[in-house]
């Protein structure tokens, strides 16, 4: 008899609360719908959080590049210009668009880390513009791409490169690079939406992206290159942004080149953009 007693007035209680509950919410205001551009911006900084919690990130934007720069610049530098001070004038605006443009594998390898652990699942449960958790990855690995380049261009300067068009030219290269890169990370993030694994999209993104780079003018004049190979190499997306990055530093005129580059970056992002939302959406 107490017991059941007991129970009723549990029951009651919980139902004064509840009641109340729904008062309170019902007497106040509901909070404005968050904007794309905020939500966007939300999820970028939430990729830059994953750098503060886990710093090892940050490798292959800070250690690699440095160690990309070392070893191409003293070990063929001799070989290949004759002396490692020439060869460092040619390298560098290569290096920085091939460390850069590797970092972008891993936003497809994020994005299906994501995927497969449930968190996109979760995004698609909160009251928000559905593409926003991609856009922002992006717009975060878009920073990562800025700090890779901060690092390869000062260390460059460390080792004594010296662009003629001083800051400005080097920043117009940097921000060339980061714009053609962030078109590319969307073609990796259709494959992370695509493939089952993260290591299934890291393989298959440096697959296609290492034979692109290496067949390309990043580190060699293709004048020496045999007619057909240099054929491919002059028609190649990475070559053309290597070559444009050359001559913005150097004050050079590059207005063909740079339009090609924001023409290709501007295709991708039309092609894959959709894409990888529809994917998205569909889960």
């Amino acid at each position: 008899m107490t017991t059941t007693t007991s129970a009723a007035g549990a029951s009651a209680a919980g139902e004064t609360d509840a009641e109340a509950v729904r008062r309170a919410i019902a007497s106040t205001a509901r909070p404005p719908r968050a904007s794309a551009l905020s939500t966007a911006l939300t999820f970028g900084w939430r990729g830059m959080l994953k750098v503060k919690h886990v710093p090892e990130q940050l490798l292959d934007v800070t250690i690699t590049p440095v160690m990309f720069l070392l070893m191409f610049t003293y070990l063929f530098g001799g070989a290949v210009a004759g002396s490692t001070a020439e060869y460092l004038d040619y390298v560098l605006p290569g290096v920085l668009v091939m460390s850069v443009l590797f970092t972008t594998v891993y936003s497809g390898v994020a994005l299906n880390t994501d995927r497969t652990k449930g968190v996109v699942d979760r995004f698609r449960s909160l009251p928000i513009w559905r593409s926003s958790p991609l856009v922002g990855a992006l717009l975060g690995d878009a920073v990562r791409y800025l700090i890779a380049g901060i690092v390869i261009t000062s260390f460059g300067v460390l080792l004594g490169y010296r662009a003629s068009a001083g800051i400005v030219g080097v920043a117009a290269a940097l921000g060339l690079v980061v714009v053609f890169s962030f078109a590319l990370s969307w073609v990796f993030t259709t494959l992370g939406l695509l493939l089952r694994s993260p290591n299934a999209v890291m393989n298959a993104g440096f697959m296609g992206i290492f034979p692109l780079t290496f067949l390309s003018n990043v580190f060699v004049d293709p004048a020496t290159l045999p007619s057909v190979l240099r054929a491919f190499v002059d028609v190649n997306p990475i070559s053309l942004l290597a070559t444009a990055s050359r001559r913005l530093m150097e004050g050079e005129p590059a207005g063909r080149e740079v339009l090609i580059v924001l023409a290709v970056a501007v295709v991708l992002t039309a092609v894959f953009a959709p894409l990888t939302t529809r994917l998205y959406r569909k889960g």
